[in-house]
């Protein structure tokens, strides 16, 4: 049995929690139970969170983990001696030493993230660059892993790091089957960016945001204005206007992020083929794509997709 120590301290966020389910599901989906957790912290006993709302913890002590995973907090406040000896010595017997959010900052004070590229929540992470200029903070990610050193972004990206540990250990079935079970919608790979297309063309109109659904749905298609005009029950030159006033983008460009949202989420999955990402994305050729990835991320998708290979 593998035992996975997650480190609280005051303060904690206690969305980071959510990461335990997975390990939580793991074990009512195989035979024999794989993960013994356990909450730790330095002095033991009740551990308030953010919330106000505490959680019953076990002291530090001498036991060795597989795992230690450390949590963050909203706050930044400086690191226990206590928790930095813990962590510090944890890197020397573990075999991965994760964190969540803001946890990143308790490794790098470790020294455990010196030349090593890391993530954590976008709001920190210059922050976290201009504390610690030795690691190599990669801001747009939900979770990175380098060497036995793991760390992801904001709290539920604290989910989708459980979820490829659980994928290291007992396969990409298993984590599937855990993640089903979490109904979670999207299995998020690590390479993936923490924000989405939708979110920042996030519109307050229905009928814009009915249009940007349908565009999600049917990348494939070929998506005129006069089609997406109907859609929003407008006339071509109305719905042009009235989607430009509510995303801040044309309807070409709208459509062409979408894409490549899609497209990027695909060759992180692995999809093989780079013209079957295309095709399944609504791209109209593979010099398409390249040229719509290149404006997007200044890369073309193979670039890509080595990238955000382990």
């Amino acid at each position: 049995m593998q035992r996975v120590g997650f480190v609280v301290s005051p303060g904690f966020q206690v969305m980071s929690l959510a990461a335990l389910a997975a390990f939580e599901f793991t074990n009512s989906s195989v035979e024999k139970p794989f993960y013994d957790v356990r909450v730790l912290s330095e002095a033991g006993g009740r551990v308030p969170s953010s919330l106000g709302l505490a959680i019953e913890t076990k002291r530090f002590g001498g036991s060795i983990f597989d795992t230690v995973i450390v949590s963050g907090s909203i706050d930044i406040v400086p690191t226990s001696r206590g928790v930095l000896a813990f962590v510090r010595k944890a890197a020397k017997r573990s075999r991965r030493v994760a964190s969540i959010c803001t946890g990143a900052f308790i490794l790098a004070e470790a020294g455990l993230l010196d030349g090593r590229r890391a993530t954590t929540h976008w709001c920190a992470a210059r922050e976290l660059r201009a504390r610690y200029p030795n690691v190599k903070v990669d801001e747009d990610r939900i979770f990175i892993v380098d060497g036995p050193m793991w760390t992801s972004a904001g709290a539920s990206a604290g989910i989708d790091l459980a979820l490829a540990m659980v994928e290291e250990d007992l396969g990409v079935e298993v984590a599937r089957l855990v993640a089903k079970k979490l109904v979670l919608y999207h299995r998020r790979a690590g390479g993936q960016s923490q924000h989405s297309v939708l979110l920042e063309m996030d519109a307050k109109s229905d009928r814009i945001q009915n249009v940007l659904t349908y565009m999600k749905q049917h990348l494939r298609a070929s998506l005129s204005v006069e089609r997406l005009a109907n859609v929003a029950h407008l006339s071509p030159r109305q719905f042009s206007r009235a989607f430009q006033a509510a995303t801040g983008r044309s309807p070409a460009k709208a459509i062409e992020s979408l894409r490549v949202e899609a497209a990027r989420v695909m060759l992180e999955q692995g999809h093989d083929s780079i013209d079957d990402v295309g095709r399944e994305s609504g791209f109209t050729s593979r010099d398409h794509m390249r040229r719509a990835f290149v404006r997007t991320y200044g890369l073309p998708p193979q670039a890509l997709r080595r990238q955000v290979r382990p």
